[in-house]
């Protein structure tokens, strides 16, 4: 039955939204980790600023960021949260990647799951969402990333336990969904939890899964 109801949702949601261009292949790995780390808990709109106030005052490359001053890092994100933790961050995952992988992240990304992705969480800053965005977006590597979007939606449709921590959702939403759709069921999700079903005053009647919905939000 939840095998089922995933993969009517995931047709519904197809239907629903259109793919946005960011989720295009061939993305650069050093900057898709930039902007996650940028991005955490940073709404959308200020991540992209940030990542381009960044962008315009540095060329987005270990070596440059690795050598920049904290405090010119921390004056592009200033309109990010945490910007001065996430300065530091940045710089200092810049100089290991530089330093340990020579400014590249492909013989990370070319290591089995299970290695990459332990490499990327042994990053400052790099939890196991960043991680997986990496290697879903810069890999195709099989995950899906839980972020804060798709953790209460798979929750409420029933797809994924209601207390459940990251790995037991993320886990719960591979074994309902073959590899080749996790990047869709990522990012629909999103989208879907962005515009209807918000965290508060969830829009539920026009939500277009509602009929599916195992929550008592309705």
């Amino acid at each position: 039955m939840a095998e089922n109801n995933a993969k009517k949702i995931l047709q519904i949601l197809q239907k629903t939204f259109t793919m946005p261009k960011w989720t295009a292949s061939n993305r650069d790995p050093f900057k898709t980790l930039i902007i996650t780390i940028i991005s955490q808990n940073t709404a959308g709109r200020n991540t992209t600023k940030a990542f381009e106030n960044l962008s315009k005052q540095f060329e987005i490359t270990p070596e440059a960021l690795a050598n920049a001053e904290t405090g010119q890092i921390e004056e592009c994100l200033k309109v990010a949260g945490l910007y001065r933790n996430k300065a530091k961050t940045i710089k200092q995952t810049s100089k290991i990647i530089l330093e340990r992988f020579h400014g590249n992240m492909k013989p990370i990304l070319s290591l089995p799951f299970e290695a990459a992705r332990k490499t990327l969480l042994q990053l400052p800053g790099v939890g196991p969402k960043t991680a997986d965005v990496v290697l879903l977006f810069c890999s195709e590597k099989s995950t899906i990333p839980v972020d804060t979007h798709v953790n209460r939606v798979a929750k409420r449709l029933g797809l994924a336990p209601a207390s459940g921590d990251y790995e037991t959702v993320r886990r719960a939403l591979q074994s309902l969904y073959d590899p080749k759709d996790y990047l869709e069921v990522h990012v629909l999700l999103i989208l879907l939890g962005r515009r209807y079903c918000r965290a508060r005053n969830p829009l539920c009647r026009q939500c277009s899964v509602n009929m599916l919905c195992q929550s008592k939000l309705l």
